[in-house]
């Protein structure tokens, strides 16, 4: 087995919580098989006469929540003297997220794998990719515009109102057609009508939890998270309190994984987490997909393994 070089694009892992991290799972996957691990963060990286550089960390991880990590002396070099780079910075997708991948872009011209492919990081946005697929989703207005929403939420009745670059259900509302705070949601979230937004028909069946199912080169992982929400939550995400549960894929969270698979493999998405709830597809997760620690925990599996393996036949 030949030994990749990996560098990981990532927030400060001083902060991560390694019992939920994928990043972290993806790194123990890789040191296990005795890749070289090298760190970098957003401000690491930099542009030089038309190359990608960065200042790079080697990096040593270990399953331990009393010191999880240790970082080497930095190097300068070329990020295309790395084989791969695993791009995982969260959102938000603000200017600095998309100046990060169009340096990655330059990397990857200098044939390094950057996994997720940086121009369909920036093309794939994950609230709106979801119009790719429309036969798998639910009625969806995106607009900007306030008095077209607000019709949008009145014919349909109940609403969920989501920014367009956030995670984690982060600043997501529900909206009924009697709300007396409609107009002051739809002021905030669109800036008064400067600011784009994504409107769904609310499903009442996130009630019984909102399925993270995670892609491996358009392939699926058998099993899915189910989040649930807390009581009196309109929101599954773990970070909005919800708690996971394993659950084996249904036949219809694969029909929608054959929908979306071709175009993930076609757009160089090796890695990404579908949101479903009621049978609806709500996002394409392509950041920096979670869940990976949880599903692995419950049953025994490895996904990052997996995942390594994709990428190591992609170098060969």
């Amino acid at each position: 087995m030949n030994a990749r070089r990996l560098a990981v694009l990532m927030d400060p892992i001083s902060r991560i919580n390694i019992k939920k991290d994928s990043t972290f799972a993806m790194l123990l996957a890789a040191q296990r098989r005795g890749w070289p691990l090298h760190y970098l963060e957003q401000a690491d990286l930099y542009l030089r006469d038309g190359q990608a550089w960065a200042r790079l960390r080697p990096l040593r991880v270990a399953d331990d929540p009393t010191g999880w990590f240790e970082l080497g002396a930095a190097q300068e070099m070329p990020l295309s003297q790395m084989d791969a780079v695993l791009m995982r910075k969260d959102p938000p997708f603000d200017l600095e997220f998309m100046y990060t991948t169009l340096l990655l872009e330059l990397a990857e011209r200098d044939d390094t794998l950057v996994i997720n492919r940086p121009a369909s990081l920036r093309d794939a946005n994950e609230k709106l990719f979801t119009a790719w697929f429309p036969q798998c989703t639910v009625p969806t207005l995106v607009s900007r515009d306030m008095q077209r929403l607000h019709a949008f939420a009145t014919e349909l009745g109940d609403v969920i109102l989501k920014p367009l670059n956030g995670m984690g259900g982060e600043s997501i509302f529900r909206v009924r057609a009697d709300d007396p705070n409609t107009n002051v949601i739809l002021e905030t979230m669109t800036a008064r009508g400067t600011r784009t937004v994504m409107a769904q028909r609310f499903i009442p069946e996130y009630v019984d939890g909102d399925r993270r199912i995670l892609l491996i080169n358009g392939e699926p992982v058998p099993y899915a998270l189910l989040r649930i929400p807390a009581a009196g939550e309109s929101r599954a995400n773990l970070a909005a309190g919800g708690h996971g549960v394993g659950i084996e894929l249904s036949e219809r969270d694969r029909w929608i994984c054959a929908q979306v698979g071709p175009e993930l493999v076609r757009r160089g998405l090796m890695f990404v987490g579908l949101d479903v709830i009621g049978g609806q597809l709500t996002e394409i997760n392509v950041t920096s997909p979670t869940c990976i620690r949880e599903l692995d925990a419950q049953y025994g599996i490895d996904i990052a393994s997996q995942l390594m393996d994709a990428i190591d036949a992609r170098l060969a």
